[in-house]
């Protein structure tokens, strides 16, 4: 079962968060072992880098404005080819204050979701809303509409 993980500045304080990635994580549970890492906030990105980089393993996407947006299925389709070759897969998600520079450059893609800034709660649900989407794809299952 290949392995995925979110690595993540911050906690998740509100329940409703909480309730949101536990349900995808039940969910994605029969399609991969799933590992959420949450690090400490601290003074600034640059200061939030080493501890990330050193968190992060296999092919590591960054989750970044300016990375490449996709559809639904075109996500599927990357994290199809991943696990075709049995890669770990790690997504990161910055803090509030975003990413530096070299956690950008370690990833091998950035990937965006939208022009729009979220705030990095919001977007651990929708990353994992659309990882368990992606593996529904890949299976023919009906969630995916």
């Amino acid at each position: 079962m290949v392995k995925v993980n979110i690595v993540c500045v911050g906690k998740l304080k509100e329940s409703f968060w909480r309730e949101a990635c536990a349900e995808y994580g039940k969910r994605l549970s029969r399609y991969c072992k799933l590992t959420v890492k949450e690090l400490p906030e601290k003074a600034s990105p640059k200061e939030e880098a080493e501890e990330i980089l050193r968190a992060c393993t296999g092919y590591v996407f960054a989750l970044a404005v300016e990375g490449e947006g996709c559809s639904s299925e075109k996500f599927a389709e990357k994290l199809g080819a991943l696990c075709g070759r049995g890669e770990e897969i790690t997504f990161v998600i910055g803090s509030s204050c975003g990413l530096d520079g070299r956690v950008k450059a370690a990833a091998k893609e950035k990937l965006s979701f939208s022009a729009f800034t979220f705030p990095h709660q919001m977007m651990r649900v929708v990353l994992l809303e659309q990882i368990y989407r992606a593996f529904t794809i890949l299976a023919g299952a009906e969630y995916h509409k």
